[in-house]
């Protein structure tokens, strides 16, 4: 009887190992609560937020449709296109093949590719001449301006 006394008395190793874990499962529990509680303040959040987004959205949608239209209006110059060595031969070329049915003068080349009028100009003077798949027509008085198509 004395044993039964002395263990009612006084905790033993198994009665402090379960208040460890109730201590622990009530921890436990109070993560949970907290989670569930920061999922339901952010999904408040979200639902207060997302018509806002969405009408930021559709601002900024409205004003990039009347700034193109601005721009429409007032062009502004454009930086020109540099292109590597052999590459503005092969896109002017490339422009010409795709509308074998025109001719071209090199104003218009030079706007379809972005590029100054005189480039286009000199590259046709120097290394347009001698292509045997570019014609050169002559136009305008005394034959002195040309326009180009692909044979």
């Amino acid at each position: 009887m004395s044993a039964i006394i002395k263990e009612s008395g006084s905790p033993d190793k198994y009665d402090l190992f379960i208040q460890r874990i109730d201590y622990f499962q009530s921890l436990v529990e109070e993560k949970k609560n907290l989670q569930a509680e920061i999922n339901l303040i952010q999904k408040e959040f979200n639902e207060k937020v997302r018509p806002l987004e969405d009408e930021l959205a559709n601002v900024i949608k409205k004003l990039e449709t009347n700034l193109s239209r601005l721009e429409g209006a007032a062009s502004v110059p454009t930086a020109s296109s540099k292109f590597a060595r052999g590459q503005l031969g092969a896109s002017i070329k490339e422009l010409l093949r795709t509308n074998p049915d025109k001719s071209f003068k090199p104003r218009d080349i030079a706007e379809a590719l972005n590029i100054k009028g005189t480039t286009v100009s000199l590259w046709f003077n120097k290394y347009g001449v001698a292509d045997p798949e570019i014609d050169r027509v002559p136009t305008g008085k005394e034959g002195k301006r040309f326009v180009y198509r692909i044979r």
